[in-house]
This record gives C-alpha cells, structure tokens and sequence, in this order.
C-alpha cells in the first residue's frame, strides 16, 4: 500500500501564490537594507553542535533539532556496550576472577549436551545471579548514558541552526580578517526549534535579520528605527508602532528601590501591565518579595504617560540617584534628536518603560514593533547586546540588531489586503494557438516577450481554446494572445484582456508596448 503523503509536524508547504507573496515580503524589506549599507550573507543550515549549545539557556538547548551522524550510529551505539563488567557488580560478587569463572562457565554450558559436569550447580547458580545483575546495570547503565551530553556527543556532532544570531557571531568570529568593520550584515533564511507545533507557531520558519557589530554609535539604533518605518510602510502598513525602551532605565528603577539582584522579576512583571492591570502587576511583585514601598516608589514610573520628551523628563527625575538609569535616558534622547531630524513616514515612535523583551540578553536599546490595525503580537523586534562574539573567544565587540517577523507580517497583509494585485499572478501573458503551425509561428514571438523581461508562456498545441482559456483564468493571467490562421497570414495577433473580456488585433510591436505600459 502506498504512504499517506505528510510534511513533519510544524512544517508547511508553500503555494506558488504564498511564495510569490512571501517573496514580496523579502524582497521588500532586503531592498531597505541594502539601501541602509547591509549586506547578505547566508549561514549553513546545520552548525556544530557545540557551537549551539548552552548559548540559549537550558530550554532553548532543549528545542535544538540535533543530527544523527550518518552511517556509524549503530556501530557507535553497540561500542558502549562493551564495558567491563566490573562497571556493573560489585566486586565481592565477582567472587575471585569473575572472567576465568564465566569462561568456566561457557565451557561448562558448551559441555552439558554431552552429559559433562565441570561446575558443582551452586556455581551454576552463582554466575547466573551475576550475569542478571550485570544485564540489569547494563540496562540501565544505557539508558542513562543516551540521555548524557557526553553520549550525545558521541552520535551527534551537528545541528540544525536555532536563529541567525549564534551563527552569525561565529561567522564574524571566523571571518574576522576579511570583514570591514563597522560590519552591517542582513540574513533570511530558516531557522528549526523542536517546540510543540500550534497555531503561529512552527517547528521550522523564516528569521528576517538585520545587525551591525563593531559600533556602539547610536545612530544605528536611529537607522534602525527608520528601516522598521520604511520597510513597513513600503509593505503598505499604515498604522503601526516601534516601541523603544533601553535595558540602562530598567537597571535604574531596580537601583532606586535597591533590588538590583530582582531586576528580572521586576521587569517580568512590569511587561504584563497591559495584560493583567496595574493590580496584576502589584500581586505578582508582592509575592515575589516586593514591598508596598517598592511599588509606591516604581509606580510613577511603569504609569508614565505623556509624550516622549515628557516620559523623559519624568525619568530624570525618578533616576536622580541612578547613574545607570541616568544614562539609559541620554541614550533614549539621543536616539529620539535623530528622529527628530527625520520624520517617520506612518511609524508612532514611543518610548515605553514596559517593554522588557529579551532582559537577559540585550545591554542597552530595546525594540519592538505591533501593528495597530490588527490583533497581532510582535512583528518586529531587537536591540543592542555587549559582547556578541564573546562566546567564542572574540572580546568586546558590542552590536545592534532587529528582526523582522516574515510569517506574522504575512498574516497582517493578508488580513488586511494589502497585496498588489500583481503578486496573485506568475505569468503576464499566455498564447494561445490552434494547432503546430500555430505553435511554430508562436514560439519565437513568447521568446521576444521573455526577452523584453515580460513572463509569458505558449501553450501546447493540441488543446480547444476554451481548455486553454481556462488555463489561463487558473492561473490569473490578465493577458491572452490568440493566434490563428488568419493572424498568422495578417501578421495582427489577438490579444484578450481577461479581466474585462475585451478583445482587438494589433501587431507585435503595438502588443508589446501595450503590455509594458499595462
């Protein structure tokens, strides 16, 4: 019987209507980016194993699609079966020489067909509860070594990148020679995670990455604001807002009520308030050892309202005694003057103190983008980390990135409507013919169509117009050129719009520019 045909589970086939719109997408935001300095590089779909573990905490590890190495896993897998026995009994039950005394016993086993005794069957018996002992330990001596990162790393030595970040770093890393610092670097490409596959949430999709190492300026985190502003925009959002907040200011406000050591808490309470209220966000601080006093204290500013420059100024004032929140907001203003010298197009740029995403890993300015216009998480995301390519070896190398969310950016347009008409169609226009004479006189005529960049196909002959006809209307190809005997001895082709069903000769000529121009 033939298989069910299946993809794996979190995995998605892309129709030729999904890519040419997904392509949209890409080549949308790749156009900002190459117009901001960023160039493209690609990472190999599987890295190092080691070069992915333990940069992601331990349930990231856990979400790693490890590689099977090939060919050898058995042979590699038997190999740890071969341990001496003594790593699974005691030696007291060895009795003297376990080795001679279970050779003694094979040969005794070997002879007993024959009627031959060679052991008394208390010895029998003996070797017996050692050899049950043995394959008890062993079984669970297997069990536990598959589940060891020593074991792991003996069939396992790949795996299939988790982000473009980690592979990024390492790829500045090995490359630091030949690269030109500041390094402004963009990627699309997939990415896998063994999470549990639900709606919007797949095993394996699209990261749509932008970063620059080797600079600490702030006008990169202002560029930044303006590639979010333009690419969107260009993708026909029209109501959107980049949130900014800067990792220094969340430092400062656990400063000031002394709860450094909790900023995690702190802020992971704080980043609900638009989900669970200010009472919520009170109940969780309080049973995480916040007092009434530590919350009067930050409550002022996680409720901060107003205008940008006014939430700053407001700052100010709560960080008086803060040094590091003090110079979070310098960085916020700072980023805000350049703005302010390039208005944003359709982006609301808005300072927000809750925003904490990514507390562990980002140092400084934090981003993230929703759309207004339709219930949406996060479409966009980012920030500046200290140190990227620390993990491997390479000190001191501070950044700055974002993220576009392809799939979710998708799901809006969709929503929305808001793709061009084109982006339904592959193919501008088709010609149709009657028979081989037909298909002969076409052929050169659909190639002088492809050579002026114009998509066009010929249609086999040997089909009726109306099954060519229908081709065509599958397809949502807006243009049809009929060819017959008639237009072949005139040299005028038909020529169809499909949308609105009207029909006129013309030449090839007077066809090929009615074609641009449409």
């Amino acid at each position: 019987m033939a298989d069910k045909p299946s993809v794996p589970r979190g995995t998605r086939d892309f129709s030729p209507t999904e890519m040419v719109r997904r392509n949209f997408i890409f080549d949308t935001i790749k156009s900002v980016f190459r117009k901001y300095g960023y160039q493209q590089i690609e990472t190999p779909s599987m890295e190092n194993l080691s070069t992915l573990m333990g940069k992601y905490g331990d349930e990231g590890d856990k979400l790693i699609f490890k590689i099977l190495d090939s060919g050898d896993f058995v042979e590699k897998t038997n190999s740890y079966k071969k341990v001496d026995r003594g790593d699974f009994v005691e030696k007291e039950v060895l009795l003297k020489d376990l080795n001679d005394l279970y050779d003694y016993y094979l040969i005794g086993q070997h002879n007993s067909s024959a009627g031959e005794s060679l052991y008394p069957a208390q010895i029998s018996s003996t070797l017996n509860k050692i050899i049950d002992e043995w394959n008890s330990k062993a079984v669970k001596y297997m069990t536990a070594l598959f589940n060891t990162k020593s074991f792991t790393s003996e069939i396992s030595e790949k795996a299939l990148r988790y982000d473009l970040t980690v592979p990024f770093a390492r790829y500045v890393v090995m490359h630091q020679n030949e690269i030109t610092f500041p390094f402004k670097r963009f990627q699309v490409q997939p990415v896998w995670r063994a999470d549990r596959p639900q709606k919007g949430r797949y095993r394996e999709f699209y990261q749509c990455d932008a970063d620059v190492v080797g600079s600490d300026s702030l006008l990169n985190e202002a560029e930044f604001v303006l590639i979010y502003d333009e690419a969107l925009s260009k993708l026909g959002l029209k109501d959107f807002t980049i949130k900014i907040n800067n990792r220094k200011i969340l430092s400062g406000i656990a400063e000031i009520i002394d709860k450094s050591d909790s900023i995690i808490h702190l802020t992971v309470a704080i980043d609900k308030l638009d989900k669970i209220g200010l009472d919520g966000v009170t109940k969780e601080l309080m049973d995480r050892g916040f007092s009434e006093e530590d919350i009067e204290k930050i409550k002022p500013v996680i409720l901060l309202e107003g205008s940008n420059e006014a939430k700053l100024e407001s700052l100010r004032l709560a960080l008086i005694n803060s040094d590091t929140g003090l110079k979070g907001c310098d960085e916020i203003e700072t980023v805000l003057n350049y703005i302010a010298n390039c208005p944003l197009q359709t982006a609301n740029l808005e300072l927000d103190i809750t925003l904490a995403r990514g507390l562990n890993y980002y140092t400084g300015a934090i981003f993230e983008v929703k759309t207004n216009e339709v219930a949406m998480g996060s479409i966009g995301g980012g920030g500046r980390y200290d140190d990227l390519t620390g993990m491997f070896g390479m000190k001191g190398l501070t950044g700055v990135g974002i993220s576009f969310g392809a799939d979710r950016i998708y799901d809006v347009m969709e929503e929305l409507k808001l793709f061009p008409a084109e982006t339904a169609q592959s193919t501008k226009v088709l010609i149709c013919c009657f028979d081989k004479e037909g298909e002969k006189y076409a052929f050169p005529i659909v190639q002088q169509l492809r050579s002026r960049e114009m998509s066009a196909e010929l249609y086999p002959a040997g089909a009726k117009i109306k099954k060519q006809l229908d081709y065509a209307n599958g397809k949502n190809i807006p243009y049809v050129i009929i060819i017959g005997s008639e237009e072949m001895e005139s040299g005028l082709l038909a020529i169809k719009n499909m949308l609105t069903g009207e029909q006129e000769k013309k030449s090839l000529a007077e066809i090929i520019g009615y074609l641009k121009n449409s």
